[in-house]
This record gives structure tokens, C-alpha cells and sequence, in this order.
């Protein structure tokens, strides 16, 4: 029986044998790569792993030369159309809509996309995790173009499309008690309104409650303030002991940027994780991503209490930084998890890129393997969120699987397959997701989505969004001279 008979966006009633080439199953001592092997599902759990199932299944699809695999977890999970994108080739930032200059500021920021936007946005994006074997997200979008932070009304229609498309989220609006002003051509500085920051936890706070568990557990809790120069020790502390109340995780930005870490140290006087550090406020329950601006002290600072970091190696090397390093984090005994942070939110790229910036980082090929870089991508990520039901395939599990294929011509010859995968796939090789036993992505479709005409619109909001730049750009200049072609354009029609 193939995969395309099975109904997309539905669990197959009965239990399903899954087998492929390989399989990437677990015991206690870890991963463990089988070969010739099935997994087989009932419902939303796994229940078997290993040699041909002797029991009873309502079906058998075998998946011949590919990876079955514990499908990925990302924590810094792109959920907008990706603004970093124009910062690629334009810079420096403060010129190029990246800060709110004081006059955009003094005019009343707004909103620059409207509800209905901001809702569609977040089912187009994850709809692009599903499709890049991303069955774990913990969403992330950028507050440069909203009138302060997000709304519950857009993550009620996040919790909704998650539901609808199959995707285990863990979700709360992003909220702040401050932000950065351009004062003068490259004069940063911060501004803040704590009330306005507490308002928001308690909107997030309320969100939680009304959500947490909703979609048969697919929906989970995440308290989620913006970036650590933009909060307040207040805000900081209420969102610590919200956490505890609600047991649920904090992801917190820091350590992740020069205009951070020049903020942190003339208002703070020391580092962010230093600062947290003698606020009291490093905790387990912190998801600190990226880390590619933190010292030696602020790495053992994390191993001390606990903190795990969220890898995101390609954003971060677009701008030219990286972990420094993956190995030596490891070593202390810090939580490495993943993140794709940025459009195309491909998992197995990242993951490429984490491999080639830690050997840099260390100057060592034996910096990090391939298997380790998957390791952070699935058990990593559980490990953060405190879950031993994901990022893993074994008895017990939820059924959140994706499927890789070995036999792309791209990919030729192949290897052992996480090797493989690793150095020369890209999510374009996912055949098929597993969403806790649902089939939420195969062949390129998702479920309850047309991604084709979703494409389109998704283009048109963005063109649209790129047109307001220049009133939240220093100078206000054109469209044109923010955003120059790479090289000098002539339009053949004209």
C-alpha cells in the first residue's frame, strides 16, 4: 500500500506499519539506527520498533530507500514572512527599518499588517514547518513592524490553525517593556514602558490558561518576553513566577548581539545571562537562543542553572556569527536545541550549516558529528521543553514522525543516511509528517491547506509590508534606496 492512499490530515483508523531502509529508533542508552525496519502507530502513539511487527495492522506502506526518523523539534520556529531576509544585503540596520527612528516613534507605531493578515501568516508558516519535517514548533515572529507585541487574538487563530493543519505548538504572545529608538545616524537607545509590559505578560498569562492543552495536547504553554534588553527586572520576575504557576517554559532572546550586549552593559553594567544571573532569574525552565555572543562565563552560567540554548545557525550566519561552540557548550553540560529562525525554516540545513560553523569554531573536523547536530534537532529539543513523549521513536511516544527521502537524485551516492542527510539534504527531500499519529504533510501537500494560493497571497502581504518601510526607516528614503536590486535592474517591458 502506498502513502497516498492514506486520508491527509486524518490519523488511519487501526494500526499502521511504516517501513523504510532505515529507521531511526530508541533505547535508553539514545538513538539507534536500524535497518530494514517498521514503525508501527495505533492512534497518536508508537507501538512498536524494530523487525516486521508480528501482530495484526490494518495496513503496511513501505517507504523503500528513505529515513523514518522522530520528526524535529524547533524552538525558535519562523511563524511570519521573514523581514531578516532584507538585511541580508542592506545594512546597516538602523538605516534600514531594522530600529524605529524617533520620528515613527513620535507619529504612533501601528499596526502594519491587519488581523486577518497576521492570522494567515501564521498558518502559512506552519504550514512551511510540516513541510520541512518540523512536527514541533515554538513560534517566533519579529515586533519591528507591530505597534508594540502580539495579540492573543492572532494566537488564538495560531492555536486554531495548528489544530487544523497538525502541528504540535507551544504558544504564547511575544510581549515587551521596551524597545530601541534611533536617536541620531546610528545613536541606539532604549525606551521603556514597563506597565505596558506587564499588561502583556498578563494577556499571555490568560492566553495559556484558556489554550493549554488544547487539540488533544497539541497545544501547549510557552511565556514568551520579546528579547532581554527590552524587558525590566519586573517584568522578568512576574515572568519567572508566572512560569512556575503555569509550569510551563520561558524562551528569552539574549546574548545573541552587539546592540544586546552595548544595551545590557550601559543600563545593567555586566552581560544579560550575568545580569539574570544576579537577578536570580536563570532557571531551567529558559530557552535562551542563539548564545553566539556569549562569554565563557556566560556559557557556565548556563551549565550552572540549567539553561539550554537554541542553536539557529543559519540566521545567525547570515549576519556572520556562530556558536563558540557547539562542542564546548556540550562538554559543560548545556541543553543543545534547534531552531530555524528564518525563511526557508529548513531544519536539515541548519543542521549542515551547525555542522560546518562548530568545526570552524573549533578548527576541528571531530568538533561535532552529524549524529549529534540530529540529536540536538529531536531529543535536544524534548529535553528543553522537559518531554520524554517527542523527539524520539520508540514505545510510548507520540507518533510524530518524518519521513526523508534517500533516493533523491540530489543526493547521490548516499551513505549512512544521517550522514547523508546532513551534508547534502534539504527539507525539499520530506516525503511525508506524522503529526501525533495524523498524517499532516505528504508529498508536498498539507493538510487543510492550498499551499499554491497561499504562496501568492503570502507575496502580495509581504510587497505590501516592504512598502511602509521608509516610515519606520531613519531619513524616510524610498523603497528603492533601502532595498537596492543586487545589480543594476532594467525592466525589458518598460
Amino acid at each position: 500500500m502506498g502513502i497516498a492512499a492514506l486520508p491527509l490530515g486524518l490519523r488511519p483508523p487501526g494500526r499502521t506499519a511504516l517501513r523504510a531502509d532505515w529507521v531511526l529508533g530508541h533505547s535508553p542508552e539514545g538513538h539507534r539506527l536500524l535497518k530494514n525496519a517498521e514503525v508501527v502507530i495505533d492512534g497518536g502513539a508508537v507501538i512498536h520498533i524494530g523487525r516486521r511487527f508480528p501482530g495484526e495492522v490494518a495496513r503496511r506502506i513501505d517507504f523503500g530507500s528513505a529515513l523514518i526518523s522522530p520528526g524535529f523539534i524547533d524552538l525558535d520556529a519562523l511563524s511570519d514572512l521573514d523581514t531578516t531576509l532584507l538585511a541580508i544585503d542592506h545594512h546597516p540596520g538602523w538605516a534600514k527599518g531594522r530600529v524605529w527612528p524617533e520620528s515613527y516613534v513620535e507619529a504612533g507605531p501601528y499596526e502594519m499588517y491587519s488581523p486577518e493578515e497576521l492570522a494567515f501568516q501564521k498558518r502559512f508558516s506552519f504550514a512551511q514547518l510540516l513541510l520541512n519535517g518540523i512536527t514541533t514548533a515554538a513560534p517566533i515572529a519579529s515586533l519591528f513592524y507591530r505597534e508594540w507585541g502580539e495579540t492573543t487574538a492572532e494566537f488564538d487563530a495560531a492555536a486554531q490553525a495548528a489544530i487544523d493543519l497538525g502541528l504540535r505548538v507551544h504558544l504564547g504572545p511575544a510581549f515587551r517593556a521596551g524597545g530601541m529608538v534611533c536617536t541620531a545616524p546610528g545613536v541606539l537607545e532604549p525606551r521603556f514602558d514597563e506597565e505596558r509590559g506587564l499588561a502583556g505578560l498578563a494577556q499571555a498569562i490568560g492566553y495559556i490558561q484558556r489554550w493549554q492543552g488544547a487539540g488533544s495536547g497539541l497545544v501547549q504553554g510557552l511565556l514568551t518576553p520579546d528579547r532581554v534588553e527590552t524587558c525590566t527586572e519586573a517584568l522578568l520576575r512576574r515572568t519567572m513566577d508566572a512560569a512556575e504557576d503555569l509550569d510551563t517554559p520561558i524562551r528569552l532572546h539574549m546574548a545573541q548581539g552587539q546592540m544586546e550586549r552595548d544595551t545590557v552593559a550601559s543600563v545593567h553594567g555586566t552581560t544579560a545571562p550575568a545580569w539574570l544571573a544576579r537577578l536570580g532569574l536563570l532557571s531551567p525552565r529558559l530557552l535562551a537562543p542563539h548564545a553566539t555572543h556569549a562569554t565563557d562565563d556566560d556559557l557556565k552560567l548556563y551549565a550552572d542553572h540549567g539553561v539550554s540554548i537554541i542553536h539557529c545557525p543559519l540566521v545567525s550566519g547570515r549576519f556572520g556569527g556562530f556558536l563558540a561552540s557547539f562542542r564546548k557548550a556540550r562538554n559543560m553540560g548545556i541543553t543543545l536545541a534547534m531552531g530555524t529562525d528564518t525563511a526557508p525554516p529548513d531544519m536539515l540545513m541548519n543542521l549542515q550549516l551547525g555542522l560546518i560553523t562548530a568545526r570552524i569554531a573549533e578548527t576541528d573536523t571531530s568538533a561535532v558529528s552529524s549524529a549529534e547536530m540530529w540529536e540536538a534537532a529531536t531529543l535536544g529539543g524534548a529535553k528543553a521543553l522537559s518531554r520524554t513523549d517527542i523527539g524520539r521513536l520508540s514505545p510510548g511516544a507520540r507518533a510524530d514522525i518524518a519521513v526523508f527521502d534517500l533516493a533523491d537524485t540530489h543526493m547521490a551516492p548516499a551513505i549512512d543516511p544521517i550522514t547523508t542527510l546532513v551534508a547534502g539534504g534539504s527539507g525539499r527531500v520530506t516525503r511525508a509528517v506524522f503529526v501525533d499519529g495524523r498524517l499532516s504533510m505528504c508529498q508536498g501537500q498539507v493538510a487543510n491547506f492550498d499551499l499554491t494560493a497561499a504562496r501568492t497571497r503570502a507575496q502580495a502581504q509581504f510587497n505590501g509590508l516592504v512598502a511602509k518601510y521608509p516610515e519606520r526607516s531613519w531619513g524616510h528614503p524610498p523603497v528603492g534606496a533601502l532595498f537596492p536590486p543586487s545589480f543594476p535592474m532594467e525592466d525589458c517591458d518598460a
